[in-house]
């Protein structure tokens, strides 16, 4: 069995997750003004944080792409399955087990309103079935 990622689709997986993290969390986006509200940061929070969280954000959305792509070619490999239909079932399965059980964790423990873990999580599904398309399509 041999490991292919394609480069074009790790890429385009970057560029979906940026997109859909702007349109979820921007405050125009879907959930930005509730988010805040939720959360306690306020614009100027967000202004004196500077480049710091974007830099974070770009990081592990390129880790994430690089990740669903690898365990979206081994399960294709593995079972000998259609690429795309493998990326989905690696980014439904690495969001339950991974994203969606520690994230109800921390949020329980730290005491965070459930529809922040809603929000949080929710877009946790979005991002990494949004990203899982084009692995999936170009992989």
């Amino acid at each position: 069995m041999e490991l292919s990622i394609s480069w074009l689709a790790v890429a385009s997986a970057i560029a979906a997750g940026t997109a859909i993290a702007w349109i979820w969390y921007s405050d125009w986006g879907l959930v930005g003004g509730v988010w805040r509200k939720l959360t306690g940061v306020t614009k100027e929070d967000s202004e004196r944080g500077g480049k710091g969280p974007f830099v974070v954000l770009v990081a592990s959305i390129v880790v994430t792409a690089l990740a669903l792509a690898a365990a979206s070619s081994v399960t294709s490999g593995f079972f000998g399955i259609d690429s795309f239909w493998a990326a989905l079932a690696v980014a439904l399965v690495a969001w339950l087990g991974f994203s969606l059980s520690t994230l109800a964790q921390h949020n329980g423990f730290e005491q965070k309103p459930g529809l922040l873990t809603v929000i949080n999580s929710a877009y946790q599904l979005v991002l990494f079935l949004g990203m899982a398309i084009p692995i999936g399509l170009l992989q």
